[in-house]
């Protein structure tokens, strides 16, 4: 601001507000009334004009005289206006952390006592520690979705910017849409990580009150995203990858917004992301909502931070729509799946980045450190891919997310999610008709035992098929019968809604599990199906174990079949007669006797014939899982009888740890949950009951193994198997007679059949 002086002489009597007041019509320092009174003429005086300039903030551009040479990315860093902050961020407790802040204010008390009157009391804060740790991880390994919605949205959460000068080496800010003005709620620029360039594209959120006004609260106008496409143009033409963060509510919905053409704008991005020729990755880092997010999000990989959302509305705007009230949130937040886990089943995102205990703005570093390597590993990924596959993968991306098609296989990830259909009804044949098929059948398989034929395979499979629905069928009319479908369906509901990755189920949910059960065994045989129900339980196994049988006989031929083949080949025969001979010449009375090269023959030999077999058997769908001689072994220290004594004890400690194990009643109740389980599941198990089954199997292995693993079994173990690997070295034959009558021993196969069976030739 200048302020002028000025003086004159020429009128002798003016002050200098007349001088001030009379500067109209182009004319200065003459009064209006004057210039009626007198002639103009104006003796010309000395003037002195003096002006002082307003002191404003030094402008340090383009970065200051003494930038610090240790800031993260060199004095290019100092052209950004996002700083740190002076003061540090006050800390926000939310309303479910409420516990946690009571466990340590009680450590403070503490810890202040013990300073107060020098007291030791390291046992109660090691105590309070130990408790916080473990009330933080259950809390935070059981979030519900509208808690993980308040992380997203935490004051304190990293943004945009925190997380891009922690992970790039070099970053420049770049500005504006060239066509308006720059919003400083999406933000651009190019930076490198290990020495590769990338775009970077990301809606930016305040730290305080003054920064979130500034930057809109993350919310962007048309010409924030008309900067995003600006610079996305760019790093297609320079071949820079492409890596977006969304941290946004959702666009900025004002009129003015609106009249410039906020929904062309989004629309506009999204068909340009889609013929982009470089990699794009998108990393939600708060919550995503609605087409905001997606204006940057259309890329080949979608990734999430563990507690991020991504939404089309806000939990509390479809409370509002659908039940009238923005309480309802929490319900809304369930039911719209908006979490990370969520949505990377339903194959919407792509991965989950972790983050620590608390949040991400418990250890922001960290957090960024794992972003930064999964864009690194993301980008290897894509940046493999010519431009024709990369524009395929991202296409086939957002084009196989809500897919329907009239009649097709449902992927059975995808049916997890879908609306169970109703159940059908079951049509049962008459139990007179089907004691007639049974007893025709029966028939059918004596008569092929007596014939030495194979009994009628088709006809089996359908009976048991049918059996298996009657079963079913017989159960439910049981249930229904002795009234407890109820109680049947409430516990199944109960049983679905147990996360079951930390605990294998909550041991109230298991006692009713057992109680129910117990009540339907006492029930059962009042029902009045139950004669019915048993006679069709006594036939399905039946069946089932003549199909094993036939099962088996019929593998056995093919086995038979195989190894004769391969024995009458020539060239083996060849092998065997010209080894055999020269066995006999060398006059040698044992295996060991025998020189290292016919030793070595010999050996090669056999093989060569198991290697032979076990290609033949892998033809026919088998998978051989070890090779055994059926000949003796012997070794220097131990004889047959002693090695044998010895793996038998071993056998009766193991059967013992075994017995005990499964006579605890944990392993007990995990038994009885496994059967109820699978009786739940029925013939046809959907994903979750097969992951819940495959879950409590795990647990039950993994039990039994911690009851027969011990230091001391362990130990034998050891010891047995390095004598047995010792003495499979002298091979079958060991001091086993070598004359002219010398018999060889036909190796042994083990089969593997899935069912706890094998055959052996």
């Amino acid at each position: 601001m200048a302020s002028i002086a000025c003086s004159t002489a020429a009128f002798t009597g003016t002050s200098a507000s007349d001088l001030l007041r009379s500067s109209s019509n182009g004319v200065s320092g003459i009064p209006l009334k004057t210039l009626g009174k007198a002639p103009f003429s104006v003796k010309k005086r000395d003037a002195t004009v003096v002006a002082k300039l307003k002191k404003g903030k030094k402008h340090e551009y383009p970065w200051p005289a003494d930038p610090d040479p240790n800031v993260k990315g060199g004095v290019l860093t100092h052209l950004s206006h996002f700083k740190p902050l002076k003061e540090k961020q006050k800390p926000v407790t939310l309303d479910f952390e409420k516990p946690l802040v009571e466990i340590e204010k009680k450590m403070i008390d503490v810890r202040r006592m013990a300073n107060e009157t020098g007291l030791d009391f390291s046992d109660q804060i090691i105590l309070l520690e130990n408790k916080y740790q473990q009330a933080l991880k259950d809390l935070y390994t059981h979030l519900t979705p509208i808690q993980r919605v308040h992380i997203a949205r935490h004051p304190n959460r990293p943004t945009f910017l925190d997380h891009i000068f922690s992970i790039t080496d070099k970053f420049v800010e770049l500005h504006g849409d060239r066509s308006g003005y720059d919003d400083p709620a999406i933000v651009t620029g190019i930076g490198t990580i290990d020495d590769r360039r990338y775009m970077f594209i990301g809606q930016q959120k305040g730290r305080n009150t003054k920064e979130n006004i500034h930057r809109n609260f993350g919310m962007p106008t048309p010409h924030g995203y008309r900067k995003a496409l600006r610079m996305m143009y760019y790093a297609d033409h320079h071949g820079f990858p492409i890596v977006t963060f969304i941290d946004t509510p959702g666009a900025y919905a004002d009129l003015k917004s609106e009249e410039l053409g906020q929904g062309e704008a989004i629309a506009h991005n999204l068909r340009t992301m889609f013929g982009l020729k470089v990699p794009i990755v998108s990393i939600v880092i708060g919550e995503g909502g609605s087409g905001g997010a997606l204006a940057i999000g259309c890329a080949n990989k979608l990734l999430m931070l563990e507690n991020a959302v991504f939404y089309v509305a806000s939990p509390e705007a479809c409370a509002a729509i659908l039940w009238k009230t923005a309480k309802a949130s929490p319900k809304a937040a369930e039911k719209l799946r908006i979490t990370a886990p969520e949505l990377c089943r339903l194959q919407i995102c792509d991965g989950i980045i972790p983050e620590p205990l608390g949040g991400a703005h418990a250890d922001p570093a960290w957090t960024s450190q794992q972003i930064k390597a999964a864009i690194s590993e993301t980008m290897d990924e894509l940046t493999a891919m010519d431009t024709e596959k990369l524009l395929k993968h991202r296409t086939h991306k957002f084009r196989k997310l809500g897919g329907f098609e009239e009649n097709a296989q449902v992927d059975p990830k995808k049916k997890v999610n879908m609306k169970k259909e109703e159940d059908q009804i079951v049509r049962t044949t008459p139990n007179e008709e089907l004691e007639g098929e049974v007893e025709k059948l029966k028939q059918q398989i004596l008569k092929a035992k007596e014939s030495s034929s194979k009994p009628p395979e088709m006809a089996l499979k359908d009976m048991i098929e049918k059996l298996k629905k009657e079963v079913d069928h017989e159960y439910s009319e049981a249930i229904k019968a002795t009234g407890l479908k109820d109680r049947l369906d409430t516990l199944r509901e109960e049983v679905s809604k147990v996360n079951s990755r930390d605990q294998l189920m909550n041991p109230v949910i298991r006692d009713k599990i057992e109680k129910l059960k117990d009540e339907f065994n006492q029930k059962l045989s009042a029902a009045p199906n139950h004669p019915t129900l048993q006679y069709k339980l006594d036939m399905l196994k039946e069946f089932s174990k003549a199909k094993s049988l036939s099962d088996a006989a019929t593998l056995k031929q093919e086995v038979n079949k195989k190894f004769n083949e391969i024995m009458s080949r020539p060239e083996i025969n060849e092998k065997l007669e010209a080894l055999k001979a020269e066995v006999q010449n060398s006059g040698s009375s044992s295996f060991a006797d025998l020189d290292q090269g016919l030793k070595d023959k010999v050996l090669n030999t056999r093989k060569e014939v198991e290697l032979e077999m076990i290609s033949a058997l892998k033809s026919i769908g088998l998978i051989v899982e070890g090779v055994k001689s059926n000949a003796k072994v012997l070794s220097e220290k131990d004889s047959p009888s002693i090695f044998k004594n010895k793996v038998d004890h071993l056998n009766e400690e193991i059967k013992k740890k075994i017995e005990n194990a499964v006579g605890s009643s944990e392993l007990k109740n995990m038994i009885e949950l496994l059967k109820l389980e699978i009786a739940m599941a029925g013939n046809k198990p959907d994903t979750e009951s097969k992951s819940k089954i495959e879950a409590i199997q795990k647990q039950i292995k993994q039990r039994l193994s911690e009851a027969i693993i011990s230091s001391e079994l362990k130990e034998k173990y050891e010891d047995l198997k390095e004598k047995n690997s010792e003495a499979e070295q002298y091979s079958a034959g060991a001091d086993e007679s070598l004359q002219k009558e010398t018999k060889y021993e036909e190796p042994r196969l083990e089969i593997n059949l899935g069912a706890n069976s094998s055959f052996a030739q």
